[in-house]
């Protein structure tokens, strides 16, 4: 399964979750080196989600940021698949999905 077939499969799941508000990061020039993937707001809570396939690695500067964005009391996983994020969810802000 490829990295965009993970995000898309996530981006399915948060749309269907009541009082979720996500989006997909997208990088290039205009966008922000390190944010992750996937990025949500649920009940008050902010997520961010590196999605990575089963063998992809995260980089140092992907690392730092899931580390300032915990710093600042948000929830920020490498994720490698929409299980993953299931369980997260589950654990974080009780929501089963």
């Amino acid at each position: 399964m490829l990295e965009k077939d993970i995000v898309a499969a996530i981006m399915r799941l948060l749309k269907r979750i009541p009082r979720c508000f996500a989006w997909k990061e997208h990088g290039g020039m205009y966008g922000s080196a390190g944010i992750p993937d996937v990025i949500c707001c649920l009940d008050g809570r902010f997520f961010a989600f590196e999605v990575k396939t089963p063998e992809g690695r995260v980089t140092k500067l992907q690392k730092q940021t899931i580390h300032r964005i915990k710093v600042a009391g948000g929830h920020a996983y490498v994720v490698r698949s929409v299980e993953d994020v299931k369980a997260i969810l589950w654990a974080y802000a009780g929501i089963e999905v």
